[in-house]
C-alpha cells in the first residue's frame, strides 16, 4: 500500500495531510497549532514528525502541493507583487526536503484542489461544484462539473476580479485583520442597516455584467483603508459590515442559482475560503437538493485536496476529526458535572478537529442558558462583547429549536433562526439566528454523549460550543497546550478526565 502526503505552505495556513491509496485519509493538521503563530504560512517540524507518524515514520511515497508556484510567482511578478528574483530554497519541492524525504514530487492547481478537496470527500457521484475564494494562481472563482469521479471545469474568473479578495477588503475597511477576521465581519452585519452604504459600494466598486461574471472597478489585492473616510463610528462600521454580506449574498445566490440552471446536477459542493460564510451557504438550499462543504474548505483543507487530485476518486471521508491525538478517555463525568454546576471549561481529548472550528474535542463549554454566560465567555475568550457563540445540539432534536435551511450542519457552516431565542440569549445573533452545529452519534461519539448526559439531566440538548482558544492565538492542539491555557488563563481544561 501507498502512502502520500499532501502540502499546503508558504502563503498562509499551511497544512499537511497523510492519504493512503486506499482513499484513507489518516491525518490531518494545521502548522499553526504546533508553531502557535496564527495562520502560519510555515510548516512545523512537530507536525510533519505526526505525519511520519501515520506512515510507520517512512519516507512518503509521493508529495503533493495544493498549486502550481512558477504560474502563481508569474502573476505576482506581472501584478508587481514580487521580486522576480528568488532561489531554488522558495520552490516548494526544495523547501518541502528540510522536513522529510521527497521521492516524487508534483503540483497541481491552486482551484483544482479546492475542487477535488470538495467533491472527492462527499458522497456524490454527480454535482456543480463552486469554488471562490481570494486568488490561486491567477483564478478567483470556478466552478466543475463533476460525474463518475471526473472533474471538468466549466467557468474560469481571473485575478483581479476576485469576491473574496473584495471581502477582505472590507473586513480591512472595518478595522479588522483580513483573510482571519471575516467571520467577524459576518457578526457585526446582524448589527447594522445595510441599506446606508449599499449602493455606494457597487456604484464604487462593481463593474455589473450580470452572472456568472462579478467584475469589478478597482484591484482590490491591497485592501481599500482610504475608502469612505467618513466612515468612523461604531453604528457606520456595523452598518458597512451588514451592506457588504448582504452584497456578498446577493452575489452567492446569483451564482448558485445560475449554475443550477446551466448544469444538471442538483447536487452542489462548495470550496474555497469563501465557503465558510455560513450566513449566505444557506441561501443555496433552494437551488440545491444536496449541499456538500468540507469542514476545512479554505487554502488548508487542500493538503487533502493536493492528494485526491492524484487518486481523483472518492476518499474515504468519515469525520473531520483528524488531527493530532491526546490519548485517554473523553471526560464525560468532569465535563458533565461542570456543566451542571453552570462553569465554563474547556476540553482536549481525543484527535484535534481539521478546520478552522472546534467541533467538540478541543472545545470551551458551557450551559447556553441563562442571560450571564455571553458575557461571561466573551470576557474570557477577549472578544467583542457582542458577539454570540454556537450552539451544538443533538441531531434528533434540531427542528424543536431551529429553522433549519438544511437537515444538518455537523461543521457549523449553516445558520439557523432560532425558534427559542429567549432561551438561550447566548447562542442566539441580533437578527435571531445562530451558526448550529447538529452533533450525531456517528462523527462525534463522545461528544454526543456529553450532550445527552447533559440532556438526560436537564431536558436541554443544547451546549455553548466555542474554539479553545484566546482571540487571535491558534487552538489548543497537545497536552502541553492545555496545560499553559490552564495556567495562563486560570481556566479548567479537562484532558482524560483529569483536571489539570
Amino acid at each position: 500500500m501507498k502512502t502520500y502526503l499532501g502540502i499546503t505552505a508558504q502563503s498562509h495556513d499551511a497544512s499537511a495531510a497523510v492519504v493512503n491509496d486506499k482513499g484513507d485519509i489518516l491525518f490531518a493538521g494545521h502548522s499553526e497549532r504546533y508553531s502557535r503563530i496564527k495562520n502560519d504560512p510555515w510548516l512545523d517540524k512537530g507536525l510533519i514528525e505526526d505525519c511520519l507518524l501515520h506512515n510507520d515514520n517512512k519516507p512518503f511515497d509521493a508529495v503533493f502541493y495544493y498549486e502550481k508556484p512558477l504560474i502563481k510567482k508569474l502573476r505576482q511578478f506581472t501584478s508587481r507583487q514580487f521580486d522576480w528574483a528568488f532561489t531554488s530554497e522558495d520552490m516548494p519541492k526544495s523547501y518541502i526536503k528540510k522536513f522529510t524525504k521527497v521521492k516524487k514530487f508534483k503540483t497541481f492547481q491552486h482551484h483544482y484542489t479546492h475542487a477535488t478537496a470538495g467533491y472527492y470527500t462527499s458522497n456524490f457521484n454527480d454535482a456543480t461544484v463552486i469554488v471562490i475564494d481570494s486568488i490561486g494562481e491567477f483564478e478567483t472563482y470556478t466552478v466543475w462539473k463533476a460525474s463518475h469521479g471526473v472533474l471538468r471545469q466549466v467557468y474560469s474568473q481571473k485575478y483581479p476580479h476576485s469576491i473574496g479578495l473584495w471581502y477582505s477588503a472590507m473586513t480591512q475597511r472595518l478595522g479588522l485583520k483580513p483573510q482571519e477576521d471575516e467571520y467577524i465581519l459576518m457578526g457585526m452585519a446582524a448589527y447594522g442597516d445595510p441599506k446606508r452604504y449599499k449602493a455606494r459600494i457597487i456604484t464604487d466598486m462593481f463593474n455589473l455584467r450580470g452572472m456568472p461574471n462579478v467584475h469589478f472597478k478597482i484591484n482590490l489585492h491591497k485592501g481599500c483603508p482610504r475608502w469612505a473616510p467618513d466612515i468612523k463610528t461604531e453604528q457606520d462600521y456595523f452598518d458597512l459590515a451588514a451592506a457588504t454580506q448582504e452584497i456578498y449574498e446577493e452575489i452567492f445566490d446569483g451564482i448558485v442559482s445560475h449554475w443550477r440552471r446551466e448544469l444538471p446536477s442538483r447536487n452542489l459542493v462548495l470550496a474555497g475560503g469563501c465557503a465558510l460564510n455560513c450566513v449566505a451557504n444557506g441561501k443555496a438550499s433552494q437551488w440545491y437538493d444536496k449541499i456538500w462543504i468540507m469542514p476545512n474548505p479554505g487554502d488548508a483543507g487542500s493538503a487533502i485536496g493536493a492528494v485526491a487530485a492524484h487518486l481523483r476518486k472518492q476518499l474515504n471521508w468519515t469525520s473531520p476529526l483528524l488531527g493530532h491525538n491526546i490519548e485517554g478517555n473523553y471526560p464525560h463525568h468532569s465535563a458533565l458535572r461542570a456543566l451542571m454546576n453552570n462553569e465554563i471549561f474547556g476540553v482536549a481529548s481525543g484527535r484535534a478537529e481539521f478546520g478552522p472550528r472546534a467541533l467538540g474535542n478541543r472545545s470551551l463549554l458551557a450551559d447556553p442558558r441563562g442571560p450571564e454566560i455571553k458575557d461571561r465567555m466573551n470576557k474570557y475568550k477577549k472578544r467583542q462583547a457582542f458577539r454570540p457563540f454556537a450552539p451544538a445540539i443533538l441531531e434528533e432534536h434540531v427542528n424543536e429549536y431551529f429553522d433549519m435551511p438544511y437537515p444538518t450542519s455537523p461543521y457549523m457552516q449553516f445558520i439557523a433562526k432560532c425558534k427559542k431565542p429567549e432561551e438561550f440569549p447566548a447562542i442566539v445573533h441580533a437578527d435571531g439566528t445562530s451558526r448550529v452545529q447538529t452533533v450525531n452519534e456517528k462523527e462525534y461519539p463522545d461528544f454526543y454523549k456529553l450532550i445527552k448526559a447533559f440532556y438526560d439531566k436537564t431536558g436541554c440538548p443544547i451546549v455553548l460550543n466555542t474554539s479553545l482558544n484566546i482571540k487571535g492565538q491558534p487552538i489548543v492542539n497537545t497536552i502541553q497546550d492545555a496545560k499553559m491555557f490552564t495556567q495562563e488563563y486560570d481556566l479548567k481544561v479537562y484532558v482524560g478526565g483529569i483536571d489539570i
